[in-house]
């Protein structure tokens, strides 16, 4: 999955891709890199974020996907909570819906099932502009886990079936360094809930804490936190460098086929 941040102030590439026309070349340069999925965001969920208003949301994300539903190649996500956003973008052309609050928001999970598209729940501890101030778990897998249990079994019971839920764990939304550890080191243990498994933890911040790097010198760092991913059962890996990120996972399944077949 290709990040597109149609934003002037993510984390990583805030205001690079704001400029609609770039915004399209970066989706193009990162569909020919091999990306299977672009996912289109309007507003930043970095820790410490304003939120953006409705209609500025809009103003971001739609035009960028009807120029792009009808051009590329591969399915578009959009990376939001508003539902009024949700219905504008599947309507542009928006295959799927990535929330960072998991349909939490007043009116989501209607929209959601209403559209009938897949959705993406993810795991958030409090909002964005205090997710980060001393984050508290007793045993973070479990209750990520259990949070993202009931919010698979709220999306059954309103009527969006199984087969279009995806679960993210959150890497980075309310958790320390030794939260996100254990998250990556024990991701098998979201298996249980019997959906696929999005990972975005692409030049984070856990990763810079590592390795001592900036964002900007992350990428070795990112790439081998999303072969420990999709090792641990990610189906879904959420990556600004798409390029070198979809070249290790070729390496890793190359292993994979010939273990099977040995």
């Amino acid at each position: 999955m290709g990040i597109l941040n149609v934003t002037p102030d993510s984390f990583s590439d805030g205001g690079v891709f704001f400029d609609t026309a770039a915004a399209l070349d970066h989706a193009r340069a990162m569909v020919m890199e091999g990306a299977g999925l672009i996912d289109v965001g309007g507003e930043s969920t970095r820790p410490g974020a304003a939120p953006v208003d409705l209609g500025g949301e809009l103003g971001r994300v739609i035009p960028v996907i009807e120029a792009l539903a009808g051009e590329l190649p591969v399915p578009l996500s959009v990376d939001t909570s508003k539902p009024e956003v949700m219905v504008a973008a599947v309507k542009a052309g928006a295959c799927m819906i990535n929330d960072v609050r998991a349909l939490g928001a007043p009116g989501a999970l209607e929209a959601a099932r209403d559209l009938g598209v897949p959705v993406c729940l993810m795991h958030m501890h409090g909002e964005p502009r205090t997710m980060q101030v001393a984050p508290r778990y007793g045993d973070v897998v479990a209750e990520v886990r259990d949070f993202l249990a009931q919010r698979i079994a709220v999306c059954l019971e309103a009527g969006i079936p199984r087969k279009q839920l995806v679960v993210d764990p959150g890497f980075g939304f309310g958790k320390t360094l030794e939260h996100n550890l254990a998250l990556l080191g024990r991701l098998a243990e979201l298996g249980d809930l019997g959906v696929p498994i999005l990972v975005g933890i692409s030049r984070k911040s856990m990763l810079g804490a590592i390795t001592g790097r900036d964002i900007g010198e992350r990428l070795p760092a990112s790439v081998a936190a999303a072969l420990l991913a999709a090792e641990r059962g990610a189906s879904i890996i959420r990556a600004h460098d798409v390029a070198a990120t979809v070249d290790a996972l070729k390496v890793l399944e190359a292993v994979r086929l010939a273990a099977t077949s040995a």
